[in-house]
């Protein structure tokens, strides 16, 4: 199993810290309001521990469980902490009619991030197009993309761990199209699926 630092305290953070712990996975929680990190790390319970903000996180795996706005800003003001570490990025940059990205230019959260990181670490994206409850309650294909083939060998062990299916997209430039099918789900959510109880995913048809 994984040991999983999580920066961030709020609901995807409770929900992917929940089923990782389920899966056997040690969980640390790092948050700016340490009595909120900490009251999470209470009610997952499991041994799930609370790290110092900005200090070097325990787990190999960091995933950023933060708004888009605030995910490189955080891996930059980490910096060296993150060495040898693999970051996975969560996040989708809507913007402000959720019907787009908030970046213009054809890049991602995830390839900002490999920017900021430091020289070691490995960058993944992945959960961005699944809604938290159905991350919580179903079992949605998760994909992912990066360009570190260890880094997404290791996120695809964890997510697997969660009884969940990787499918891996290819390069880290390709983050730039899983946040545009997150902009997708949320299309569908307010139009040809109506509701938020479904997730994207792939049938393979038989041979």
């Amino acid at each position: 199993m994984s040991n999983i630092s999580i920066i961030g305290a709020g609901n995807m953070a409770r929900t992917i810290g929940a089923r990782a712990i389920a899966g056997g996975n040690t969980v640390e929680i790092m948050g700016r309001d340490q009595s909120k990190a900490a009251d999470l790390a209470r009610a997952l319970g499991s041994g799930a521990t609370t790290g110092e903000w900005g200090t070097a996180p325990a787990g190999d795996i960091v995933i950023v469980a933060l708004l888009y706005d605030g995910v490189v800003p955080v891996v930059a003001q980490y910096g060296d902490a993150l060495a040898g570490k693999v970051i996975v990025d969560i996040s989708n940059p809507f913007n402000s009619t959720f019907d787009g990205l908030a970046h213009r230019e054809e890049t991602s959260i995830a390839q900002e991030v490999a920017k900021a990181a430091p020289a070691g670490a490995g960058v993944v994206k992945a959960f961005n197009t699944i809604f938290r409850h159905v991350l919580e309650k179903g079992r949605p294909d998760v994909f992912i993309a990066g360009d570190d083939a260890q880094a997404k060998a290791r996120v695809e062990a964890f997510v697997e761990s969660l009884g969940l299916r990787p499918l891996d997209v290819g390069g880290l430039k390709m983050a730039h199209w899983l946040e545009g099918a997150g902009v997708v789900t949320v299309g569908l959510a307010n139009h040809g699926v109506g509701n938020v109880d479904f997730a994207l995913g792939v049938t393979e048809l038989p041979v």
